[in-house]
């Protein structure tokens, strides 16, 4: 069974890290898409928000018909990295904006069918300890989406459309290998038909939506970093140094976010089994929100201070990621874990589309120095919600 769970969680991490290089596959190609497009600088962030619209929509229309509950989870998630590789593959043909975001929010709705359905999978597999797994699983979310981050360093020397093709390559692997390589958990979840009971049970559980505010909080700060992180680098270096090569920027952002991120996920996980879910999240988020208003400091100095914080940044952001979802997964009813797991995405990625489309206001006010500043305001709500939260967590340990 131990040597089962495990396999399994390298198929599903796997498939993870495939099917979510979906994500940023347009962003990190935004200045070749807006010349084709002609996309004014104003609608980038939109580019970006398409995916978090998408996935939200997506997440509502799941969570409301317990989609992650009812239907065989495996399935669930090769159909949509499926569709999503089609949809993203459509790209290279559309010369439209509105097609061309149109299709970005399609592949968010489906990527609500994978993010979530496989911490559901995960969490069939492993019913206790689940910790470091849903880590490890949040760790290949991590690279997968900062993987085009990766493949943009070589697209000096070929074309835009290679980022396209290798993402929905990865996702159609991925839609493989869970259909063909990934078993189903030997114990199977209980599943019920539509009722919206289920999500009521949900809402009305005020343990698992003191993890929720939490996770809220953290969501408010990761994917406008995620996103805008790699545009302040490119400012800051061409700053200090005019003449940064491209590629290094790049690599920069996929240390930072990916490499920085996985590291961050196992040992968030590692951790949280021995401290327990809210101490390893508060302790997270104290770094986190101290680096969003560290870091605007370092613009325009030295390279390798900025990427330092920038890591010590990518590192505490994510740790604390897999831990709300390990929470929930863990004080639901089973009936309605994938459900509960929906909802809190859902909502978390709603607050996204807010903070990613804010930066560019803020940041045309204030500049790079300060803009991120506000991202503190997320994790700081979160400390305060998981404070209430530990008493819970205290209560079912002892």
């Amino acid at each position: 069974m131990i040597q089962g769970s495990w396999r399994a969680l390298i198929w599903i991490g796997l498939s993870e890290l495939c099917a979510l290089s979906l994500w940023y596959s347009a962003s990190v190609i935004a200045p070749n898409l807006m010349d084709i497009w002609n996309l004014s600088s104003n609608s980038e962030a939109w580019l970006s928000a398409s995916v978090p619209i998408g996935f939200v929509i997506g997440a509502l229309f799941s969570a409301y018909f317990g989609i992650a509950d009812r239907f065989n989870a495996r399935k669930v998630f090769a159909i949509s990295a499926f569709l999503g590789a089609i949809l993203n593959a459509l790209l290279i043909f559309v010369n439209s904006s509105f097609i061309g975001i149109l299709l970005r929010v399609l592949t968010g709705i489906t990527l609500a069918g994978i993010y979530p359905i496989a911490v559901k999978m995960l969490s069939e597999w492993f019913p206790k300890k689940r910790g470091l797994a849903i880590g490890i699983l949040i760790a290949a979310l991590t690279l997968g989406s900062s993987l085009p981050h990766f493949i943009v360093i070589f697209i000096s020397s070929l074309s835009w459309k290679f980022v396209i093709i290798c993402s929905s390559v990865l996702a159609l692997l991925s839609a493989f290998v869970v259909s063909f390589i990934l078993e189903d958990a030997p114990v199977k979840s209980i599943r019920l038909p539509f009722s919206l009971k289920i999500l009521k049970k949900v809402i009305k559980n005020k343990p698992i939506m003191l993890a929720n505010y939490g996770y809220f909080g953290h969501m408010w700060e990761l994917y406008a970093m995620w996103t805008w992180l790699p545009v302040f680098m490119s400012a800051s270096f061409s700053t200090h140094s005019p003449e940064i090569p491209h590629w290094v920027i790049g690599l920069s952002s996929f240390i930072s976010i990916g490499i920085a991120g996985g590291i961050g996920c196992v040992i968030g996980g590692i951790i949280s089994d021995k401290i327990g879910r809210a101490n390893l999240t508060i302790i997270s988020m104290l770094i986190s929100a101290s680096c969003s208003i560290i870091i605007g400091f370092t613009f325009g100095q030295f390279v390798l201070l900025t990427l330092l914080i920038s890591i010590i940044w990518g590192i505490s952001i994510i740790a604390d990621s897999a831990q709300f979802s390990a929470a929930v997964s863990e004080i639901a009813e089973e009936e309605y874990v994938g459900t509960a797991l929906t909802f809190q995405m859902c909502i978390g990625f709603l607050f996204t589309i807010f903070s990613i489309n804010l930066i560019p206001i803020i940041q045309r006010i204030v500049g790079w120095e300060w803009v991120f500043t506000i991202l503190a305001i997320g994790p700081i709500v979160g400390i305060i919600t998981m404070l209430k939260y530990r008493r819970y967590e205290f209560n079912n340990t002892n």
